[in-house]
């Protein structure tokens, strides 16, 4: 080689080397690179072909002097010049390919061909050509300069793709921790799974992204949420836990790959679904939440497609994400239910309350009109008209004093059996209850569980009402958020024994003076949509127990109110 073209591919390699530098797009850089080598041998085109992970056919990246469309070539390894390099990983020079069988003509004029096979840590991933109008172009130096102009291109290209790797990753955690913040901030269970689906498709970008959900009991997965061009997949019906790709997702708790659903796929409604859809792969892993499977997150393609490491990592961390906003938003939605059956609860007490007392106070009335109407010795003959008449008066006394007693007798007898109960597990599940309801209303919680049990006789249902009604009235007098501190203590109480004492303190705005002395009275209330209750059934509920409830401190700074009750002898 003259020493002028000794200089020149010495600069070309410098010129190869510091493209790393200049661009960070490794398509870029190839189509630089080829320019750079098509330039230095004097080439009448070029191309290199790179081997697709998915489909193993070598397909041209970039070219020089090619056809407009040579993306649309594919070829086998072992197939063409180009193949052949590929499969054995070792370089050609064919002097005239009017005499190479291997030939696969993609220009006419072209005479002559050189083909290396571009290596990544020892593994052949694609293949430079460079072709001449001319036969016998190429040289054997010629082929010794391009094999290490194509092992610097090599190292300029793995360079590229790992910091593009990188950043695709690091864009990739941004996505994940942001999509994170999003789906546990939402509340209803569809906008969530609905959202699950959407941001999964945009990291994955796959066809079809869609969420199945188990049934409790029935043994099957239902769909609840498909994102892309669906048609007949969003109509599936709940599939079993037993068929399907899905279902082996499921059953097995582990991601499960399938690369052709066509040749694999049990389900007829499923394979119906993905032949009509032109889904080929799939991507199905399973949501977890505290080691129990809820669901199922997949991704389908519409081509062949192995999943990368990096693809199921992603996709796994969505599910996980996906799992815990699941489970906010129906803990949250048994908050609300539990708040309405309290309403409901309330009512129901207030309606046996006032039951009671009307009872009450009509049975002291109505016998001294029963004594009276005694008193009175009505004796009338048997034709007497009067006679039926009285006779009718006393049986209807009779009728309102057994009405009476009735009321009374059923609110005796309302009363649930006691039986032994500790009071950290009632307070442990409360908490657990409000967890979303202290996070919407913005209130910090404090409370540290007492080492040694306390256990009492009661009603655990009537207890935990009684810390509910508490924690809900300390929510509501801080609207601005605010904080909630709980103390569990055994303490002994005046010769009683050891008892257990609850106090529940709050940063609110204090109970108002003008019902602070009867706020255990039924139907006293401070607030326009509160129905007057709630206190008073916290005192009926500890009277029940042998309890009581006092009020410690109520102030501009806050409320603290403590609930005692006798331990478990």
């Amino acid at each position: 080689m003259p020493e002028s073209s000794r200089a020149s591919a010495i600069d070309a390699l410098y010129r190869i080397s510091s493209l790393a530098g200049k661009t960070e797009e490794p398509l870029e850089a190839l189509r630089r690179i080829l320019r750079e080598i098509v330039r230095i041998f004097a080439a009448s085109s070029g191309s290199i072909a790179l081997l697709n992970p998915d489909t193993g056919n070598l397909e041209i990246e970039v070219s020089e002097g090619l056809p407009h469309h040579p993306a649309d070539i594919s070829l086998k390894p072992g197939e063409g010049i180009t193949g052949w390099v590929a499969l054995h990983g070792r370089p050609l020079l064919i002097p005239d390919v009017r005499s190479e069988p291997r030939y696969i003509q993609l220009r006419e004029p072209v005479r002559s061909e050189m083909a290396v096979p571009m290596e990544d840590r020892g593994q052949v991933i694609g293949v430079v050509n460079i072709d001449s109008d001319t036969a016998d172009a190429f040289g054997d130096e010629d082929l010794k300069l391009l094999l290490l102009m194509t092992a610097e291109a090599g190292k300029v290209a793995r360079n590229l793709w790992l910091i593009q790797q990188l950043k695709v990753k690091a864009n990739q955690l941004e996505s994940v921790i942001s999509i994170g913040r999003r789906l546990v901030s939402k509340l209803e269970l569809q906008e969530i799974i609905d959202g699950i689906t959407l941001e999964s498709r945009k990291i994955i970008r796959c066809r079809l992204c869609a969420v199945f959900l188990a049934h409790d009991e029935a043994g099957l997965l239902e769909l609840y949420s498909v994102n892309g061009d669906s048609g007949a997949f969003a109509e599936l019906p709940p599939l079993s836990v037993e068929e399907s790709s899905i279902g082996v997702a499921f059953r097995r708790r582990k991601q499960i790959e399938v690369l052709d659903l066509v040749k694999t796929e049990d389900s007829l409604a499923v394979l119906k679904a993905i032949r009509s859809e032109g889904l080929v792969s799939l991507l199905a892993t399973p949501i977890l939440y505290e080691g129990e499977v809820i669901g199922v997150l997949n991704a389908y393609t519409s081509e062949a497609h192995r999943f990368n490491d990096e693809e199921k990592r992603l996709f796994a961390a969505m599910a996980s994400l996906g799992a815990v906003a699941i489970q906010n938003a129906r803990l949250y939605a048994r908050v609300f239910q539990s708040e309405e059956q309290l309403r409901v609860s309330e009512r129901l007490n207030a309606l046996g309350l006032l039951a009671s007392e009307v009872a009450h106070e009509i049975r002291n009335p109505l016998t001294v009109i029963k004594l009276l109407f005694q008193s009175l010795d009505l004796q009338f003959a048997s034709t007497d008209p009067r006679a039926r008449d009285r006779a009718i008066i006393e049986e209807k006394l009779d009728h309102l004093e057994s009405i009476v007693s009735r009321v009374l007798n059923f609110a005796k007898s309302s009363e649930d059996v006691h039986a032994p109960c500790d009071l950290r597990d009632i307070l442990r599940d409360t908490l657990i209850l409000v967890r979303l309801k202290l996070e919407q209303c913005r209130v910090r919680h404090e409370y540290e569980e007492p080492g040694e049990p306390l256990v009492i006789e009661g009603n655990r249902g009537q207890l935990q009402q009684v810390v509910l009604n508490l924690i809900f009235n300390a929510l509501q007098s801080m609207p601005d958020g605010g904080e909630l501190r709980l103390e569990l203590v055994r303490k002994p109480d005046a010769g009683n024994g050891p008892w257990a004492h609850l106090t529940v303190t709050d940063t609110g705005c204090g109970i108002p003076d003008t019902i602070r002395e009867g706020i255990f009275d039924s139907f006293l209330t401070g607030r326009n949509e509160g129905t007057g209750l709630g206190m008073a059934i916290v005192k009926r509920i500890l009277d029940g127990h042998h309890g009581r409830v006092d009020v410690v401190r109520s102030d501009s700074t806050g409320t603290a109110i403590r609930i005692s009750l006798p331990l478990r002898k």
